[in-house]
């Protein structure tokens, strides 16, 4: 067995040695002037970085959908590459004896030849984008190619090299798409939320004030208003945005029996701040980008809330609940819905808001995803008494299901726990990231930490450090308390 593996190397050595030097004998033209540039245009990811920009710049919403596919593919197969694959076959550069001068680089690369980063950086991006949209990932498809040729062309890499970095580059494009899909293909069906016996019934919606944010993120609220007229026609129904809207919500939640509100995940959390301060149910019209508190709640649209609000069926949730301080009636709390953090995202999260009203959010998301990715700092914080360094503090509003630091849905809003994971701090924050991308739900691992808690305290936060909530961005106390409020809101929906 031994001296059979022994003969299947030494065939793919020599099948590898010929084929280079059958290309390096070869005279291809014109690929002297297009090869070489083309291979350092892809010298740390900048070729692909600008493909990414330039597809989320003229691109429909799909297309930046599959240029952040295209990048995050490319960020996991050069984290494998850089972590594992250099490290595990220590292979020599091939000889560059018969490569002619002209094509040669000027400066040569000084890790080991197997497999291509180059190959698996192009490779994967194609095949992420082409995941997503195939009609660019036939337009990328040349390009990798050329790009991953270039490397045995110029005498950097040996042909197994590169077919095993297209390989390795096409499995990542494979792997996002897996760990991507479960965040799309959220649940539409109710959970096990405990029933909320007496919740006012309002067959003709008397009662009732909807607030709609006419800022958020799609038009859901068109057709609303008719919608409201047919089927809950005495309900009032208010457009505010910009600064206003937390004062409008306020005030609609003093003078109503039910607060309706028509937004996405940060006018939601404003609207239940309203109703939790007010002591009223909440009725969540879906009418943002995302929408992941309606879908985890098992609300597929308006119409169900408008059933459910005629018929008084309503749930108890539980609410996660951040004070700065001991106090937990400090008028300075805060609450979410869905999730809070401290770390990288909210540092992603402050630049995509700085830099999208001028390019765009498909590039801004981009660029700020590279701006952290490069020159993010592990923030040092106290959790429970313990001093901690970490990449990302991430607390949700009851268990969230698949693995990662910032996982995908909810089977229930009602579990009255919160969902506490770490990346901790160490080495960059791309490769840990990605590596606590593939730990375990609710597991422990030399990156990632993750436990269900009532409460959590963190203290010694720096000055300046950012948080999120809920899509919101602000920045950060001193200390601060997280916890989960079981059954604190009523919100509609139907059984």
């Amino acid at each position: 067995m031994a001296d059979q593996e022994l003969t299947w190397r030494g065939a793919v050595a020599r099948w590898d040695r010929q084929l280079f030097e059958g290309v390096a004998r070869r005279h291809w033209p014109g690929a002297d002037r297009v090869l070489p540039r083309l291979g350092r245009a892809a010298n740390h990811g900048v070729l692909w970085g600008g493909a990414a920009l330039a597809i989320a710049a003229f691109g429909s919403a799909g297309s930046r959908k599959a240029a952040v596919r295209g990048v995050a593919s490319l960020a996991l197969a050069s984290a494998t590459i850089n972590t594992v694959g250099k490290w595990s076959v220590r292979r020599p550069r091939p000889l560059l004896d018969g490569v002619p001068a002209v094509r040669q680089l000027a400066s040569q690369p000084q890790t080991t030849s197997f497999p291509s980063g180059h190959a698996a950086s192009a490779f994967a991006f194609a095949a992420g984008t082409a995941l997503e949209s195939p009609a660019w990932g036939a337009l990328l498809a040349p390009v990798a190619a050329s790009v991953a040729f270039s490397r045995v062309y110029t005498g950097v890499h040996y042909p197994s090299d590169v077919v095993a970095g297209a390989a390795l580059g096409v499995a990542a494009g494979f792997v996002v798409r897996r760990l991507t899909r479960g965040a799309e293909e959220a649940r539409i069906v109710p959970g096990d939320e405990r029933a909320a016996v007496g919740a006012p019934a309002l067959p003709d919606g008397a009662g009732l004030t909807v607030v709609v944010n006419t800022g958020s993120g799609t038009a859901a609220a068109a057709g609303l208003d008719v919608l409201l007229r047919e089927r809950l026609p005495k309900a009032e129904l208010v457009t505010c945005g910009g600064p206003e809207l937390a004062a409008e919500l306020a005030s609609a939640a003093e003078r109503s029996v039910v607060l309706g509100v028509c937004g996405g995940d940060g006018t939601i959390n404003a609207a239940a701040t309203a109703a939790l301060r007010a002591g009223i149910p909440l009725a969540v019209f879906p009418g943002g980008t995302l929408n992941h508190f309606a879908l985890d709640l098992g609300l597929a649209g308006t119409e169900d809330t408008c059933r459910a609000v005629a018929a008084g069926h309503a749930v108890h949730i539980g609410v996660g609940r951040f004070t700065p301080g001991p106090d937990p009636e400090d008028p300075r709390a805060g609450y979410f819905l869905n999730n809070f953090s401290i770390g990288a995202y909210p540092q992603l999260l402050g630049h995509r808001l700085r830099w999208a009203p001028r390019i765009g959010g498909g590039p801004a998301a981009l660029l700020a995803a590279w701006r952290v990715l490069r020159a993010q700092h592990p923030v040092r914080l106290r959790l429970a008494g313990k001093p901690r360094s970490v990449w990302l503090l991430f607390a949700g509003n009851g268990t969230y299901r698949g693995t990662g630091p910032t996982p995908r849905y909810r089977k229930s809003l009602g579990e009255g726990l919160l969902d506490v994971r770490l990346v901790l701090g160490g080495g960059r924050p791309g490769p840990r990231l990605l590596a606590a991308a593939f730990a375990g739900p609710l597991t422990r691992s030399p990156v990632h930490v993750a436990t269900r808690l009532r409460s959590l305290r963190v203290g010694d936060i720096p000055p300046g450090t950012p948080l999120a909530y809920d899509g919101e961005h602000a920045q950060a106390p001193s200390a601060l308390v997280l916890e989960e409020i079981p059954d604190a809101l009523t919100v509609y929906r139907p059984r």
